[in-house]
């Protein structure tokens, strides 16, 4: 990090903003900020002063730099920060293991990285407040920036400063999101410095008053410190500098350096011949660089570059950072690097790579020099020691940069043949970075063409792998499964090798709709996962089972099956992904069960558990499954704030149209119809991904969303078009059938209603469960016009713990009584309906009643009025007001969700709506307003 105060000369009001926003930072309120300008205008020297302050107090702090050479290697800037620190965190270690590729479980190990990456920083942010700097973000890799991005979309509800510098050029479209983010107040662009400022430097560096033709040739800076520096340090050691006879420092006669460039080549002209030569070596390596990896490259030894290393370091060219050396300033290192002939650089990059893989560095830094090596067509081929750290390495550069590890990987297949040992297991990740990339055409091609000469068993199964992941992803499942039938006809398959390939095709079955042929395949590969101890297979082959029973609306079934597949996964790293995925189904099946304590813990506990493992993509579905759970049994606002707990950007889609659908389910009833459009115009392109697959929550809002413009017989419509089929569809669209049977009653579509009650009948014979009960009831009692199985239905459903039903159906019931002119009868059932209207915030639901029963002279007595503020201390639902009372005695988030069983980001939303509600900015704000209110209650 630069150490230069000369930077900072004229930049009073930029350090005010940024230590301004330290004080913040202890209040516990984040910010993200970028700091653009041309190089050398003192974009470091300026977050320097941020992390000293930051330091000071006590906060955490790290300092990531991103260069040309690390674009394809991803997250390294962040683990290069967090390892230096000798943070001892196990998320380093998990996203070390991730991006060399040991974890095999990980469908995209970059990705699942940078979710553990994020897990981490959250976690750090919630010990104590924390500066993250990404300097020369214009370099970064994709997961750097991705990670970097999602932190500024939520530094609102961490104790996070963070600050990321870039230059104008080049300009990255992948930076545009960032851009976005931060938004153009939070971008502070550094601009030249003024005259009076660019005066007093040249004061400081010259040590004394600036004459007139000084002054005019500092004016040739622009304004630039790092210009001005190097100008006034050139001026120095050419004794160019001289006192005039009134006083004032002038320069003497001869050239000056033109640009920065020259002011920079100027102070590297200085330096001996074998101390240049050092450097342009150490320039291959990176801004920064291991003293003992640039001895690798030159082939010496340590003690034998100490001269040169010291030399540079006494003229400002190198300083020291940590246990590394680094060049002072980019620029100085470009320099450098620009004085190799363009048509060496392959070359010598490639003997770096060599000498360094020889050495037995560590992969990334070997990556490094190699990819740069192939970065430009060389006629020069990889030698035999490249090829087999090639050979050793893929898994790793396969798992980290899918991308650019395929050029490398073509070029060391080419050099031999899949037939030999070395070749099958190159073609076989080619095939697998190809389909990692997203190539599935092209890794179905190369896959299929080894097939035919590849007879290592192990790597056969990988290739059909990659071939049905592949045609899978292509939408043709059903040449997967072709694929996979020729697979078990491989000579020497081993046992586990074959429940593999079944479990494979189980799920083949599964995603074309076969539901029984998969269950059956899944049988198969349960007994033959058994036989081999393969756990991986084994608890594969059990998930596939419980979806199918689920599928087919037998979820009593597939309770004990969970338990199993469960035993089968616990403690074993491997197979963590599957045991948050069993955990989230098994919260889905005992919902659909009724037994919503049991289902809402699991769900707690999971989203717990996938927000320490860092999986963004479990987190999402488990925060998603429990978002349904609260909407079911009447937790509104918690429901809501679970669905704004994680962005779109991190949820499949699937998960984001169930969030969408409940959010703008939640907001019609509320009677807020423009922020439920807004919910279903955010689903819009992930329903269009989805295609034709059922999300209850998402049709049920479409449907509302007519009904609400008055289009009662459009809504109905919304909803038959998918209600219908064969019994083993009717478990995806039951939530749609009470909702359908309403609208047909009341649009007066007796065929409809008949339809729908034989469907919810159809259900209630394969299941006691009360909610299947209730809806029969309900369906059948709207079709017969009979209030007392209308009542009868609201009892199911009171059993079934669903508000919403019970609600619904009592409404029901009262109209059916007032028609009968039973008005003891009806007013009960009002009531009731009113009552639990009332305390869901239902309002558009609650107006809709008392209209009806209006007609019937049945009104609702005098009463407490519903809160109605949507501003202020009284705005806050119950769990705010819980948290509002915790972060006024100090709490954290992460204390605040350990003590009610949240996760910590569902806590920070939580936060980010009071702070919205009573319209202030911090913690400290909140602990103010609580005491305010305990004061005046």
């Amino acid at each position: 990090m630069p150490s230069d105060a000369y930077a900072l000369v004229g930049r009073e009001a930029e350090i005010n903003r940024l230590t301004g926003l330290i004080d913040l930072l202890a209040s516990g309120t984040g910010q993200a900020i970028l700091l653009e300008g041309e190089p050398g205008i003192g974009k470091s020297s300026l977050a320097r002063v941020a992390v000293v302050a930051a330091e000071e107090r006590g906060f955490g702090f790290y300092w990531a730099e991103c260069d040309e050479l690390g674009q394809a290697l991803p997250l390294q800037p962040l683990l290069d920060a967090l390892l230096t620190k000798a943070t001892a965190e196990p998320r380093l270690d998990t996203i070390q293991r991730l991006l060399r590729g040991e974890v095999t479980s990980a469908a995209d190990p970059a990705m699942a990285a940078a979710e553990q990456m994020l897990a981490l920083m959250n976690e750090l942010c919630s010990e104590t407040p924390t500066v993250l700097v990404v300097d020369d973000l214009q370099w970064a890799d994709l997961s750097t920036i991705s990670v970097w991005e999602w932190l500024a979309r939520s530094v609102e509800r961490t104790a996070l400063l963070l600050i990321g510098i870039v230059r104008p050029v080049p300009q990255r479209d992948e930076l545009l999101a960032v851009r976005r983010v931060v938004g153009p107040d939070n971008t502070i662009r550094l601009e030249g410095l003024p005259d009076d400022a660019v005066s007093e430097l040249v004061s400081t560096l010259s040590d004394g008053a600036p004459g007139t033709n000084l002054l005019r040739l500092a004016a040739e800076a622009a304004g630039n410190p790092l210009y001005l520096t190097e100008l006034m340090d050139s001026l120095v050691r050419a004794q160019r500098l001289t006192m005039s006879v009134s006083g004032t420092v002038e320069v003497t006669g001869g050239p000056v350096p033109g640009s920065l460039i020259g002011a920079i080549s100027d102070r590297l002209d200085f330096l001996a011949k074998d101390v240049r030569n050092t450097l342009q070596a150490a320039a291959l390596l990176g801004n920064e660089f291991l003293v003992g990896d640039l001895a690798i490259v030159l082939s010496r030894r340590v003690a034998q570059l100490v001269p040169a290393i010291d030399e540079a370091r006494t003229a400002r060219v190198l300083k020291d950072v940590g246990d590394k050396l680094a060049f002072r300033h980019p620029l100085i290192r470009a320099a450098l690097y620009d004085d190799i002939a363009v048509p060496l650089r392959p070359a010598w990059h490639r003997d770096a790579a060599k000498a360094l893989a020889e050495a037995g560095v560590p992969t990334q830094r070997v990556a490094r020099q190699l990819l740069q090596a192939i970065s430009v067509p060389s006629p020069d081929p990889l030698d035999e020691s490249l090829l087999n750290w090639t050979v050793e390495a893929a898994p790793t550069l396969v798992a980290q940069a899918p991308r650019v590890a395929i050029e490398l990987l073509r070029q060391a297949a080419s050099r031999t043949t899949a037939s030999t040992t070395r070749g099958a297991v190159l073609v076989c990740r080619l095939a697998e970075a190809l389909y990692r990339a997203g190539e599935c055409t092209e890794a179905v091609r190369i896959a299929t063409r080894a097939m035919a000469v590849v007879k290592d068993p192990d790597l056969l199964v990988d290739l059909h792998w990659t071939v049905s992941q592949s045609r899978a992803m292509l939408g043709r499942s059903d040449e997967a499964l072709e694929a996979l039938e020729e697979a078990y006809e491989l000579a020497e398959m081993s046992a586990q090798q074959r429940a593999r390939l079944l479990v494979l095709t189980a799920r083949a079955h599964r995603a074309l709709g076969e539901v029984s042929v998969a269950g059956s395949v899944a049988t198969k590969a349960l007994a033959t996962a058994e036989e081999a101890g393969d756990k991986w297979a084994l608890g594969w082959a059990l998930h596939v089972l419980i979806v199918t029973s689920m599928m087919r609306g037998e979820v009593s079934d597939a309770l004990p099956l969970f338990d199993r597949a469960l035993d089968v996964v616990e403690n074993d790293p491997e197979l963590n992904d599957l045991g948050l995925l069993l955990q989230i189904n098994k919260a889905v099946a005992l919902g659909d069960l009724d037994r919503y304590d049991e289902a809402l813990g699991t769900a707690t506990r999971v989203r717990q558990l996938a927000d320490r493992t860092g999986s963004l993509v479990r987190l999402a579905q488990a925060q998603s499954a429990l978002g349904q759970l609260l909407f079911q049994v009447g937790r509104w606002d918690d429901a809501t704030a679970e669905v704004e707990t994680l962005t779109d950007d991190f949820k499949d889609p699937s998960a984001t149209c169930c969030d969408r659908g409940i959010a703008a389910v939640i907001a019609f009833h509320r009677g807020d119809a423009t922020t439920a459009r807004q919910h279903l115009e955010l689903a819009a392109s992930s329903a269009e991904q989805i295609g034709n697959r059922v999300v209850s929550s998402l049709i049920l809002a479409h449907s509302l969303d007519r009904e609400v413009n008055d289009e009662p017989e459009e809504a109905l419509a919304v909803l038959t078009a998918r209600v219908g089929g064969d019994a083993e569809e009717l478990d995806e669209v039951e939530d749609l059938l009470p909702e359908a049977a309403r609208l047909a009653a009341y649009t007066g579509n007796t065929t409809a209603a008949a339809d729908v009650a034989a469907q919810a009948a159809t259900l209630a014979r394969r299941s006691s469960v009360p909610h299947r009960l209730g809806t029969a009831a309900y369906c059948r009692g709207l079709l017969d016009r009979d209030p007392f199985l209308l009542q009868h239905a609201a009892d199911r459903y009171r059993d079934a713990g669903r508000p919403l039903l019970r609600a619904k159906a009592l409404e029901a019931a009262a109209i059916g009584f007032a028609g009968r002119d039973e008005k003891d009868a009806a007013r009960s059932a009002f009531k009731r309906a009113d009552e639990l209207y009332d305390r869901l915030g239902a309002n558009w639901d609650l107006a809709h009643l008392r209209a009806h029963l209006r007609r019937f002279g049945i009104r609702r007595g005098p009463r407490a009025k519903h809160r109605q503020a949507q501003a202020g201390w009284n705005s806050l639902t119950p769990t705010e007001t819980k948290i509002a009372a915790m972060v006024a005695e100090g709490m954290s988030n992460r204390q605040i969700a350990e003590q009610l069983v949240l996760s910590p980001r569902t806590v920070g939303t939580h936060v980010s709506h009071i702070l919205a509600k009573l319209g202030v900015r911090s913690r400290i704000d909140i602990a103010r307003e609580a005491a305010e209110h305990v004061k005046a209650g």
